[in-house]
């Protein structure tokens, strides 16, 4: 293929539509004619990147791991301008880069942009625009990516919270049915009894005994004392003392069973107090239900508040204490999991600021999700949130041996993780920076052997953000 061969290619493609063609003669002047096979890898991940290419026919694709398993990020096809490329940071391959079918395709070696950016307008004009798409592409990618990882911690720790209430509503559905059965029989013996009113006035005393330490909570200790005094009561009236557990539930009125027991003869005794066992052993599964189930409600809550899945992307206030609340209760079982212990510190009259929940929830995902790993066994969390002046100061504090010196300058640095292979993507403080400068506010960090401060600085007058997705 002749020179003028090549440049009536480069001509008829259209990422390079509007270049004079004395530029993309220079282009044919200095490019070299690349073949690819299909499964040929023309680069391999961190490798340098030394050329520039213009693909002019065929498919080549970047397959990026993250930590989750291979997936395509992008492809580009015939016409694509990629690789090195003029102004750009980046100068190593993200993935894998390998050609999906036959490609050819013309490179350009970067020791030739600088003549490039000074003879060629328009074909510099090309390579910045691909920069620039390319730059939003994967800073898409990276939020993706970082918000599947964050979904996949959140979820493991939330169906572990989600599944012990869940079982004791199950494990309490299905003793109420047996306890409701029991409670019918026992009233329609009591019934048949024909006691008095004055007595069924004592028995139904009992049965609500639980007024009588309305708001208290017996201790451990003082539940198994009780314990032992009801089933020394049952004992002596000759009853049945597997009763003794459910009667124990509260601080049980003796004076009021005595006067029960001096009233009734044998064979009505143990009928009052069956009745009374079992009315009040559907009340106590019923109210475990009850807990159970406000246990789903909070954590479900938690959750839409985390995600903020029921509001547009638009800005709009932020109640910030309520966001940073709903991410620790999100994030409790990791850290019950690993014996840390979460603290929350929320100024009383903290304000509102312009902006997006979710985005600032991932924030806070990400810095207490990492500050939870940093702290060793049993150690701590703590999370602040005060008004500075014109601002709200966030803190994200752990306890644990602090970020070695000779890595501090490069924590925010997109892909650097100080995690195993799979734990991390090494995105979190990255993204977290990111959203934050996204609403104007700053990220810093301070780090020693006892522990790490992260502070998120979020200014109260500032101008609105522009909604996700959009700008640059």
């Amino acid at each position: 293929m002749t020179i003028t061969d090549l440049v009536d290619r480069l001509a008829a493609l259209r990422g390079l539509k509007g270049v004079p063609r004395e530029q993309l003669q220079w282009l044919a002047d200095h490019g070299t004619l690349r073949q690819f096979a299909a499964g040929e890898v023309v680069l391999r991940t961190t490798e340098p990147i030394y050329f520039l290419y213009v693909l002019l026919s065929g498919r080549i694709s970047v397959t990026i791991n993250r930590g989750a398993g291979p997936r395509k990020a992008v492809e580009w096809r015939a016409g694509d301008v990629t690789g090195a490329l003029p102004f750009s940071r980046v100068s190593t391959a993200l993935g894998i880069i390998a050609a999906e079918e036959p490609t050819e395709a013309l490179g350009v070696h970067r020791d030739h942009f600088r003549e490039m950016v000074r003879e060629c307008y328009e074909l510099t004009a090309v390579c910045v625009h691909v920069m620039l798409d390319r730059t939003r592409l994967f800073t898409s990618e990276d939020l993706h990516d970082e918000k599947m990882a964050s979904l996949g911690r959140l979820s493991a720790g939330l169906a572990h919270e989600l599944n012990n209430p869940a079982s004791a509503v199950v494990r309490s559905a299905k003793s109420l049915a047996k306890s409701v059965v029991d409670l019918d029989a026992a009233a329609a013996e009591l019934g048949a009894a024909g006691c008095s009113p004055g007595l069924l006035a004592i028995i139904n005393r009992l049965r609500d005994a639980e007024a009588l330490d309305a708001g208290r909570l017996m201790s451990a200790l003082e539940r198994a004392e009780h314990e032992e005094d009801v089933a020394d009561w049952l004992a002596r009236h000759h009853l049945d003392e597997s009763q003794a557990d459910v009667l124990a539930s509260v601080r049980i009125d003796f004076d009021a069973l005595d006067v029960l027991t001096a009233a009734l003869d044998k064979a009505t005794l143990p009928i009052a107090i069956r009745y009374i066992t079992t009315a009040r052993s559907v009340r106590q599964i019923a109210g475990e239900i009850e807990t159970a189930a406000s246990r789903i409600y909070g954590l479900v809550s938690a959750v839409k508040g985390f995600t903020h899945m029921d509001q547009a992307s638009v800005p709009k206030p932020v109640d910030i204490g309520r966001g940073i609340a709903d991410t620790l209760t999100v994030l409790r079982g990791k850290a019950r999991a690993k014996a840390v212990e979460l603290g929350l510190d929320i100024a009383p009259d903290l304000p509102s600021i312009d902006g997006f929940g979710g985005e600032l929830n991932q924030v806070w995902s990400n810095l207490v999700d990492n500050a939870i790993d940093a702290a060793p066994k049993a150690g701590h969390v703590t999370v602040t949130a005060a008004r500075d002046h014109e601002a709200v100061v966030v803190r994200v504090i752990d306890d644990g041996p602090g970020i070695p010196d000779d890595i501090k300058d490069r924590i925010f640095d997109p892909f650097f993780t100080t995690k195993g292979v799979g734990e991390g993507t090494g995105l979190g403080l990255d993204i977290a920076r990111r959203l934050v400068e996204r609403h104007d506010g700053s990220i810093d960090m301070r780090s020693g052997p006892g522990g790490t401060e992260f502070r998120v600085t979020l200014p109260l007058d500032r101008a609105r953000p522009t909604a996700p997705g959009k700008g640059a």
